[in-house]
């Protein structure tokens, strides 16, 4: 499952998870392939629409995705990425790391795994949340830390949202990957967009009767040994661990580590699937196992990739860098700009959340924003709370002027003041 392991800032809400052409822009007719049980969704999503994005494979109309209703939170900003598909570009650091991840399966399982790398990210929150048993008063379903099209519609958060609909369509060894979306905090690591890839193997009674094991240890056991592995395979000979930790969809469910570059280093998570999962999708005699790992977390590391923001740029000095099917091409910089950094200070109303904040400012200045990182808090005798933010701007690409960065600053305190409803100091 892909909500195992994909964006570090979801460890306090209890989940442990954790880009380069110039688009070519056309209007065309198409459909968003999903995956879906309801019909009412199927309909509404596979009905033809106009799009301005004809990128990756996945046309979608903006009107379908950011709206007026009253539950919408999707800016024009996550519009623009929906669609790009990266990890369907061979050249591309992500797309690199795809293609490695598969050859691993299609060479140690040939035949086995079913790939999904093209499914609509528009999905259900049911399938988003109920269907991978995330609890009904979990933050994760919160404005704050989801986009929402509508009240029952989101842009799917982990690639797990399209689990068990294929195991309702009888898959029992498959791979999805794809974009995912979260709003976030906003530093080098973390971005409202990035790619998830998860496994699912399904076993049966006879794979696990003849072995003298349980069923859950028989698992577990095919689970690690396949997951060393792929690690092995991206990482080389490299020292290995396995952490016992906790995850809603999986018991037991673990933590992969290896030791590299002088450091343990999170890999991905994994686990046995909890029956519920495969009771509901028909699968009652059944045992399974499932992993997710979030691709721009490894491919940083692979090839040494500073900034997440590099894998949107479509700037021939990054992108000339990578060639299709050579993993862990080291990335060399080729330019280092320097940042302007400006401060804000404001008394905090009672709805305020760092997420907001961030979306405004990645609103105003898009990519331009490095890194907005709390500096100071205090709460005075009338028991106000102050909290001052400093915003690093800094452009892969070009040197910033200052009437550009004071510019973007002025914008970024007119919209925390009138939408945050916070009071500036």
């Amino acid at each position: 499952m892909s909500i195992f392991l994909s964006n570090p800032s979801l460890l306090r809400n209890g989940f442990r998870s954790l880009m380069f052409l110039t688009p070519s822009v056309s209007i065309s007719y198409s459909t968003c392939s999903v995956l879906s049980s309801d019909d009412s969704h199927r309909k509404k999503w596979r009905q033809p629409v106009v799009s301005a994005l004809e990128l990756g494979g996945v046309k979608i109309a903006k009107e379908d995705v950011v709206r007026e209703d009253p539950t919408n939170n999707v800016p024009d900003s996550i519009f623009t990425k929906l669609g790009m598909q990266l990890h369907r570009r061979p050249t591309h650091p992500l797309g690199i790391l795809k293609n490695a991840i598969f050859d691993y399966f299609d060479t140690n399982y040939p035949n086995k795994f079913d790939k999904f790398d093209d499914l609509c990210p528009i999905v259900s929150a049911k399938e988003n949340f109920d269907d991978v048993l995330v609890p009904a008063d979990h933050v994760s379903r919160s404005y704050n830390d989801t986009y929402y099209v509508d009240s029952e519609t989101v842009l799917r958060c982990h690639t797990s949202a399209h689990q068990a609909e294929l195991l309702r369509k009888g898959h029992t060894h498959f791979l999805v990957i794809g974009d995912v979306y979260r709003r976030d905090s906003i530093d080098a690591t973390h971005y409202p967009v990035f790619h998830q890839m998860e496994g699912v193997r399904v076993f049966s009674p006879d794979d696990w009767e003849a072995s003298g094991m349980d069923a859950t240890s028989y698992a577990a056991g095919d689970l690690k040994t396949c997951l060393e592995g792929l690690a092995s395979h991206l990482f080389g000979a490299v020292e290995m661990r396995w952490v016992d930790t906790y995850f809603p969809f999986t018991n037991p469910s673990f933590e992969l580590e290896i030791y590299f570059q002088d450091k343990w280093l999170e890999v991905l998570g994994c686990g046995v699937t909890e029956q519920e999962i495969l009771k509901r999708s028909g699968k009652t005699n059944n045992v399974a196992w499932a992993f997710g790992l979030g691709l721009e977390r490894l491919a940083m590391v692979l090839f040494d990739i500073p900034d997440i923001r590099l894998f949107w740029s479509d700037d021939e000095r990054f992108t000339s860098q990578f060639l299709k099917g050579e993993l862990g091409t080291k990335f060399k910089p080729y330019s280092k700009y320097p940042p302007c950094f400006k401060d804000m200070s404001f008394w905090l109303s009672d709805s305020f959340t760092e997420n907001n904040l961030c979306e405004i400012v990645r609103g105003v200045a898009g990519d331009l924003v490095e890194e907005v990182r709390l500096i100071d808090n205090f709460t005075n005798k009338k028991g106000m709370t102050s909290h001052c933010y400093r915003i690093a701007y800094r452009s892969m690409e070009r040197s910033l002027t200052d009437d550009e960065i004071n510019e973007l600053q002025w914008n970024v305190r007119d919209q925390v003041q009138s939408k945050l409803n916070v009071v500036l100091r």
